[in-house]
């Protein structure tokens, strides 16, 4: 259904600025939801599990996929800007890892679209993430005894690169939420008034919809530039590094992070990055691609005030016009759509890793 305006309404909400035009068609957008169920082998996810756990799959033996995706922070960064590979930095905010093997894009700037079969060989074996050769890393795999009888026994044969990009996202849709009052019906009056604003008056439904609640799609909402990443110079040769490799122009002399405009490199998308999920919140600040805003009442400020400063923003943000009693009842909603912790054995890998190889026997006559 959608609800007509009247021109006096229109102009009332002009007036005072709340955006009424982005709080009356929420019926257009997918209404959010629970996530549907996925099918999952243990065998290989309990492989790809001990792989995301495992420091062996950097080039120096330094940095494994959970350094950047910490189990407590809903595998997400710890900090603003999240590590990159030793002797390096990095210039963005790892995203949660919770659901992301429901999604079908990934990156803040979206550039993979395909699988997370390529987006694991990506964060593998970019040079300023886990920088691996990813022949080294099979043969890292053959000398463990322990990986070889789990490659066989999750049907893979013997240890290799294909079946390690298959593992390690089987592991990630172990990753999902459960447990979140919103998807078992148990939220708070306050929460529930939230969500009502979150469909209404706040508008939040737009860009954050269906089960993920998020649209998947690039926007712009002004979230001001985290200098650290052009003024520490660890981070700053990461920035290079990758803006080299998509041909951004003029990266050199460039203080902003381009996001989608990686992609199509078009002037209208500077600034835009791909919608975050709003699940597990409570655990993944800090908030936004670049980790710059730190707490949940303070990104719904953010949002109450219309958003950053930036030439171009997304037009649909306008101020709210929230009282604090309906931004606390937004803050009660969102942190509902935190579940349990996903941070025991189940998902974590609390076993030891040998610490060095053992021996090859007459390896002068070891045939792969």
């Amino acid at each position: 259904m959608v609800v007509r305006v009247s021109t006096g309404q229109a102009m009332l909400a002009a007036v005072l600025g709340i955006g009424l035009a982005v709080n009356v068609h929420a019926a257009k957008y997918p209404d959010i939801g629970p996530l549907p169920q996925l099918k999952i082998d243990k065998a290989k996810a309990e492989l790809g599990k001990r792989l995301f756990f495992d420091k062996r799959l950097s080039g120096d033996a330094g940095i494994a996929c959970a350094d950047c995706h910490v189990p407590e922070k809903a595998y997400g960064s710890r900090k603003a800007i999240s590590p990159g590979y030793p002797g390096n930095g990095h210039f963005r905010n790892a995203p949660s890892l919770v659901n992301t093997a429901h999604k079908n894009l990934w990156n803040w700037d979206g550039r993979i679209g395909t699988n997370l079969n390529d987006q694991t060989r990506e964060m593998i074996t970019e040079d300023y993430i886990m920088s691996m050769d990813m022949r080294i890393m099979q043969e890292r795999m053959k000398q463990d005894p322990v990986y070889v009888k789990m490659f066989r026994e999750a049907g893979y044969g013997e240890p290799s690169n294909g079946s390690v990009r298959k593992a390690i996202p089987e592991y990630l849709k172990t990753l999902t939420s459960r447990g979140a009052p919103f998807d078992k019906g148990s939220m708070s009056a306050a929460a529930r008034r939230g969500m009502k604003l979150f469909k209404g008056k706040a508008g939040c439904i737009q860009c954050h919809n269906g089960p993920l609640l998020s649209d998947l799609k690039p926007h712009n909402t002004g979230v001001p530039e985290n200098f650290d990443v052009f003024l520490d110079p660890m981070n700053h040769q990461a920035f290079i590094a990758f803006a080299m490799f998509q041909g951004i122009p003029n990266y050199r002399a460039l203080k902003r992070d381009p996001g989608y405009f990686n992609i199509t490199l078009e002037k209208k998308d500077m600034g835009k990055f791909i919608t975050p999920s709003l699940r597990e919140l409570k655990y993944s600040a800090p908030y936004m691609h670049n980790g710059m805003i730190k707490t949940l009442p303070e990104v719904v400020e953010f949002y109450n005030r219309g958003g950053g400063k930036d030439s171009n923003k997304d037009r649909r943000l306008k101020p709210l016009g929230l009282s604090a009693a309906e931004k606390k009842d937004l803050v009660a909603f969102l942190e509902a759509l935190s579940g349990e912790p996903l941070t025991t054995s189940t998902h974590v890998w609390d076993k030891p890793y040998p610490a060095e190889y053992p021996a090859i026997e007459n390896w002068t006559q070891v045939r792969n």
